[in-house]
């Protein structure tokens, strides 16, 4: 799982909150996605710039990235990936958030143990917060001492 830290707790809580509060999400779109949206928290990039360096790639999905991710080959989504993984995020990650698959983030879901769907912005929204609530757990006291904290209002469930 993610190194734990406090940027990416928060990072992770954006892009909850936005994926719940837009109708610009998509499964299936490289730059609309669960790992499209974290990315473009995390770089600032619009879904239509990820869209457009993805299309220079001749894969097609964040998981087929993130498994021939080399940081020497200088494609455009390397430095995306790069950024996603100075956040914190392991390539595993990036799988494991695309089909909401890791088992401590599903054992851990408010109401229990369950499969969430993968397509489905208020489930891609709630594996996320509870993603960064185990991250939190993580951290040590003094791993937060010049970190500004905001209130958590986002414990909005599915």
């Amino acid at each position: 799982m993610a190194k734990a830290n406090w940027r990416l707790v928060q990072i992770l809580r954006l892009t909850a909150d936005r994926i719940e509060d837009t109708r610009d999400y998509h499964w299936a779109h490289v730059g609309k996605c669960n790992c499209g949206h974290l990315a473009q928290t995390i770089t600032g990039l619009t879904s239509s710039d990820l869209f457009q360096r993805a299309s220079e790639d001749a894969l097609s999905e964040w998981t087929e990235y993130a498994k021939d991710y080399c940081p020497q080959t200088g494609q455009p989504l390397e430095e995306i990936i790069s950024a996603m993984l100075e956040a914190g995020l392991e390539r595993r990650d990036l799988h494991r958030l695309e089909y909401l698959s890791d088992a401590r983030v599903l054992a851990a879901l408010p109401g229990g143990m369950r499969y969430l769907r993968r397509y489905r912005p208020a489930d891609v929204a709630l594996y996320m917060r509870t993603w960064a609530k185990l991250l939190e757990e993580e951290l040590e006291p003094s791993d937060d001492e010049n970190v500004v904290h905001f209130p958590d209002f986002s414990a909005k469930q599915a």
